[in-house]
């Protein structure tokens, strides 16, 4: 993956009190402030609440209640897709959140949480469009377009699940952010922008009719935060994902930002 090193300013940091007991067995972090960066470009995961300016989505909420219950402090900072998992790797940041796909490439640079969600492939396209209804169709329309951004997971599905295997496919154009992939096929200067079910969904909603989901998922993804290799905060994480998975917890955000929530609203 390209590295470039274009850190946006930092966002306030957020203090959380103790978690009220740790009697459910999790590692006590004794008020260590943990830094997270993100991206603030897959709604509802993470980014900017139009209406308040705020950064707030899914993971954020996950990110707090971790530390709340593994009683640390959490400090977020913004960085780009193509920067952060290196970023994190150098140890820049402690722990990276942006809708990552767990892959065994990505392991060799950082170490991976357990999966605290699992989302699929969708193609994203323009409300009214009708050229195409699944991946086979688009392929057959010589001047159609696919937006992604290098070295990600939908880039990859649209060299080797949708196109021809080339990398250098002319067909396949290249942004820096999902959020300009997106921009770019509602203008019509793409046709396609491949998501996981998770951004599109969210995409979808706030779209009020201009966007619409197109065919049958292409793979499943399971995704995690990054770490450092080696981190420490590996296992305590790991550990309080666990508890909000068995309390409910995960069930619940599920809930707030995928049924309940609406943008721009």
């Amino acid at each position: 993956m390209p590295v470039r090193r274009t850190v946006l300013a930092g966002l306030a940091a957020l203090v959380f009190a103790p978690a009220a007991s740790l009697a459910d067995g999790l590692p006590d972090l004794k008020g260590r402030t943990v830094v997270v960066v993100t991206e603030n470009a897959y709604p509802p995961l993470q980014f900017v609440d139009p209406k308040s300016g705020r950064a707030i989505g899914w993971e954020y909420d996950a990110m707090n209640e971790i530390a709340k219950r593994l009683n640390a402090k959490v400090e977020y900072q913004n960085t780009s897709w193509d920067a952060m998992i290196q970023a994190v790797s150098d140890g820049q940041y402690d722990i990276g959140m942006t809708g990552i796909t767990i892959k065994d490439d990505r392991k060799e640079k950082v170490d991976f949480s357990t999966p605290y969600m699992r989302s699929q492939q969708l193609m994203l396209v323009r409300g009214d469009e009708k050229r195409f209804t699944d991946a086979r169709s688009f392929a057959g329309i010589e001047n159609g377009l696919i937006g992604a951004q290098p070295g990600t997971s939908p880039f990859y599905t649209a060299v080797y699940e949708v196109l021809d295997g080339n990398e250098q496919n002319p067909r396949i154009k290249l942004f820096e952010t999902f959020g300009a992939t997106v921009q770019a096929l509602k203008a019509g200067d793409v046709d396609l922008v491949l998501t996981d079910s998770v951004a599109g969904e969210g995409y979808v909603k706030a779209s009020g009719g201009s966007l619409k989901i197109v065919g049958e998922p292409l793979g499943t993804e399971d995704f995690g935060f990054i770490f450092k290799k080696g981190s420490d905060l590996v296992a305590p994480v790991n550990a309080a994902i666990a508890a909000l998975r068995a309390d409910g917890m995960l069930e619940a955000l599920n809930r707030k930002w995928f049924l309940d929530y609406k943008m721009g609203q």
